[in-house]
């Protein structure tokens, strides 16, 4: 079995039918990630040893004729801002570098265990969670896999950028205000952001309490759905988790689509972006027949609030260190929370006051529409250490403008995946499937027949086409 370019429910059946061990599957991404992190910067922290006895474990479930778990030797990564029992939960810093180890693993890593997945280290990312681009001063910049000039995105890039290499099949990562699906789409693979409070952030580092989800990284709607459904479920350890019953989705990606509403965004979706981001969009509504048109209303002012209240809370949580190790701080992340810290209340309370009547209003949306499309970045992967860009013949900021379009999503903790565009001699682009909250299975259902048709897919990109070293 080719392990690099398998998907996770490939590797499971086969480890499950005993057609290869779950050491054997476990060394293999060991290997490559030995020979080849070097050229994209992904993980911060290699587990190898854990990783050994956990898929020993697994072989011997097997060979006792127990079930293993649906993740039967699947290796996977996580990005370091969550727990893992025995290491020092880094969030990309420095100054966390310091901390005593964690105590136990987060909620969604124990839940992967015991689902049989192997867990075989962490993932770099923009320090504390800020930013879009995964270039941090302490750990280096993500190298993109389609491009190894080019930023993986942030701030889970080295999430992404480790299932677009093929290092792991499956990665988590977590979405402030679009963390998870700017390097989903700048890398080509899918990742989800549920709706708020549908998994648990138990024993992960938060950046924005009332913004911050957790999600997965994969190549293939049905990986990311068998993800999803494990990790559902309440947890006392996370208070604004969900006490919703799980509703399982792999059983219905299957199901027909004709009779999901689905329309495409207009008005501020379709403004300040590259032709090919909205031909990325044109092409997926072509694919299944989607015509309508609806309008997200105060979309921009949706984008503005965000930037406050995140802000706000981020720099509020790193106050005491702002005061006390300001040299410690990523230059980039410290300018950013100091701007926060002198945000005028005022001007915090009249953003959660806005949020409140954007809700209501979205909400009115959904009542004539199931599933909405937009682009999920303005552009392309933009070079690392790229300052500005052009956009409708304006130069802007490169880093603010990459969440365009998904901070106002995930300003009102809307369910949202990106679902990838390869693009012929051109980079990969993301196109955003969104919904009500807690309509998870119908994103999936639309994302599952959008790849049976062959119109989104996240193929490995091999190490032969990126030779070059960094």
């Amino acid at each position: 079995m080719n392990f690099d370019s398998a998907d996770a429910i490939t590797i499971s059946t086969a480890v499950r039918e005993g057609k290869v061990s779950a050491v054997e599957v476990t060394k293999a991404a060991l290997a490559r990630i030995a020979t080849q992190n070097h050229l994209f910067n992904c993980f911060t922290t290699i587990t190898a040893e854990t990783a050994l006895t956990d898929a020993a474990l697994i072989d011997r479930e097997i060979a006792q004729g127990n079930h293993p778990g649906v993740l039967a030797g699947v290796p996977f990564a996580v990005k370091n801002l969550f727990d893992i029992a025995g290491l020092t939960t880094l969030a990309g810093s420095k100054i966390n570098a310091v901390n005593s180890a964690a105590t136990q693993d987060a909620t969604a890593v124990a839940k992967l265990k015991q689902a049989g997945a192997v867990l075989v280290g962490a993932l770099n990312m923009d320090e504390y969670a800020y930013g879009f681009v995964t270039e941090n001063s302490h750990y280096g910049a993500t190298h993109n896999p389609h491009d190894l000039q080019r930023v993986a995105g942030g701030s889970s890039g080295g999430s992404a950028a480790a299932v677009a290499a093929g290092l792991v099949p499956l990665t988590l990562g977590s979405d402030t205000n679009g963390s998870i699906r700017v390097p989903a789409a700048l890398c080509g693979v899918f990742g989800f952001k549920p709706t708020y409070g549908r998994l648990s952030r138990a024993g992960v580092a938060l950046f924005s309490s009332s913004f911050d989800h957790i999600g997965p990284f994969a190549r293939s709607v049905q990986d990311i759905a068998t993800v999803f459904d494990v990790l559902q479920g309440e947890d006392d350890r996370d208070p604004i988790c969900t006490k919703r019953p799980p509703e399982l989705c792999l059983p219905q990606l299957k199901q027909d689509i004709s009779d999901i509403r689905i329309a495409i965004a207009a008005d501020y979706f379709t403004k300040g972006a590259e032709p090919a981001a909205l031909a990325a969009v044109q092409k997926v509504a072509e694919a299944i027949e989607v015509t309508e048109y609806v309008i997200i209303p105060e979309a921009h002012r949706a984008r503005a609030a965000a930037f406050v209240i995140t802000a706000s809370e981020g720099a509020n949580l790193h106050l005491d260190k702002l005061r006390s190790r300001p040299e410690d701080f990523d230059p980039a992340t410290r300018d950013r929370f100091l701007a926060g810290a002198l945000i005028p209340s005022s001007w915090y309370l009249q953003a959660q006051r806005f949020r409140r009547w954007y809700r209501d209003r979205v909400r009115e949306v959904f009542q004539n529409v199931d599933v909405i499309l937009a682009p999920t970045t303005p552009i392309s992967a933009p070079l690392i250490g790229q300052q500005t860009m052009i956009l409708d013949g304006e130069e802007i900021l490169v880093r603010p403008h990459l969440g365009l379009f998904t901070q106002p999503l995930s300003f009102i903790g809307l369910p949202v995946l990106s679902v990838p565009i390869q693009c012929q001699n051109a980079l990969p682009l993301g196109v955003q499937l969104i919904a009500a909250p807690y309509n998870e299975a119908l994103i999936l259902r639309v994302a599952a027949a959008l790849e049976a048709k062959g119109i989104v897919s996240a193929p490995v990109i091999l190490n032969a086409l990126n030779s070059e070293a960094v």
